[in-house]
């Protein structure tokens, strides 16, 4: 088992926010009539901020919504609804220590794990902001039942079960750009496989520490990571597949066509005689159609002329009525992968347009907001005359740092 990168080393408090916090902030927005860019400067705020603030895409701080309850005079309507700090680091101590220290109850077991499957096909379709309560809740549960006593093997099914919880909580902070908490998360989860004998959740640990190195650029621990991934899962698991694909974006990424191609082969290997998962959409659940949007992927990012078909048949596949389809995050990032497609085949207009679409849908998550920043760049360095539009768009809905 790997250990977690440096990086991640660290406390980390932030603050537990109600999901209705935004839905209330732009209804406060609205009997005020103002718009976003008229509450930004009454709040010295950018208007995007405010604009992740109301979808959920970023949670305010105590400061900024008592703020803004000032602002709005909603006499702290706001704040309220951002509760006390919330020490990653200790809670996961704290489920470990558990661990370390009592026995299980086996009274609801199969209701916890039907949890933990209903919550990882949850991440397909519902806002990171929306799923970390969701998902701290089963936690909190776990650790209750973890107080309890029951047999070694309704123990061991319990401490798999957290782990399962804990890395899909890791992956739901990477994608709100909360690095040291998933860092905290990632590391609770490696041990937890550990104490449950799970190489697989060790495995999906090593695979999104690989995915958030390569959002960050760090290519080199990304496909160490990836490759360290695919040697601790069970040969043909859902965690070693999705290494291998991990694995063919990051050459791809670094211009290695060779080794692309190679690890692309790999992964055909892998998904060519495999049934469709009872849940296509559980994220733990190797999805074969899984396999030719991450192909699209690979492709655009190595500029291979077939990247744009690719991407086509992917998003045709994902998204056949054009209104987000049941996996609207990955439709999303086919479009954008279609985009990038584009302007390398000197199709720059229509990339602003399909990448336009991509960002409108929201559901672009933060920590993959880069991919959208390139596909702008690109478009902007062809000449485009869409370019404009797009950027006005991109500024709209971009993340606040």
């Amino acid at each position: 088992m790997g250990r977690v990168p440096p990086s991640y080393a660290g406390s980390v408090v932030v603050s537990h926010v109600d999901p209705r916090f935004g839905v209330r902030l732009r209804a406060l927005r609205a009997e005020r009539g103002l718009s976003l860019r008229a509450l930004g400067q009454l709040a010295h705020r950018g208007k995007s901020h405010l604009h992740d603030l109301e979808t959920g895409a970023k949670a305010p701080t105590p400061e900024t919504a008592r703020h803004l309850d000032e602002v709005l005079r909603a006499g702290g309507t706001l704040a309220r609804l951002v509760g006390q700090p919330v020490d990653h680091d200790a809670e996961a101590d704290e489920l470990l220590a558990r661990v370390r220290a009592s026995d299980v109850s086996a009274e609801t077991l199969t209701r916890i794990e039907a949890g933990v499957d209903d919550l990882a096909s949850a991440y397909a379709t519902t806002r990171p902001v929306d799923l970390l309560p969701m998902v701290r809740r089963h936690l909190a549960y776990v650790g209750r039942l973890l107080d309890g006593r029951g047999t070694l093997a309704q123990r061991r099914r319990l401490i798999v079960a957290g782990g399962w919880l804990t890395v899909l909580r890791a992956t739901v902070h990477i994608d709100l750009q909360q690095r040291s908490a998933a860092g905290a998360h990632l590391a609770a989860a490696a041990k937890l496989a550990e104490h449950g004998e799970h190489p697989e959740i060790q495995a999906w640990c090593l695979e999104t520490q690989a995915w958030d190195r390569l959002t960050r650029g760090e290519h080199r621990q990304s496909v160490e990571l990836a490759e360290q991934a695919q040697r601790v899962a069970p040969r043909g698991s859902s965690a070693h597949i999705q290494a291998t694909a991990q694995e063919a974006r990051v050459w791809a990424r670094v211009g290695d066509v060779r080794r692309t191609r190679d690890a692309l082969d790999r992964l055909e290997r892998l998904t060519a005689n495999l049934p469709v998962p009872e849940r296509a959409e559980h994220h733990y659940r190797y999805d074969p159609t899984k396999a030719l949007a991450y192909t699209a992927t690979t492709l655009s990012w190595a500029g291979d002329p077939a990247a744009a078909q690719v991407a086509r048949v992917a998003l045709a596949e994902l998204d056949p009525h054009g209104d987000g389809g049941d996996r609207p995050r990955r439709s999303a990032s086919a479009r954008l992968d279609l985009a990038l497609a584009l302007v390398a085949a000197d199709q720059p207009d229509e990339a602003s347009a399909v990448a336009a679409e991509a960002i409108r849908s929201g559901r672009v998550a933060s920590s993959n907001w880069w991919r959208a920043r390139e596909v702008l760049r690109r478009v902007e360095q062809a000449g485009a005359a869409e370019a404009s539009a797009l950027r006005e768009v991109y500024e709209t809905y971009r993340p606040a740092a």
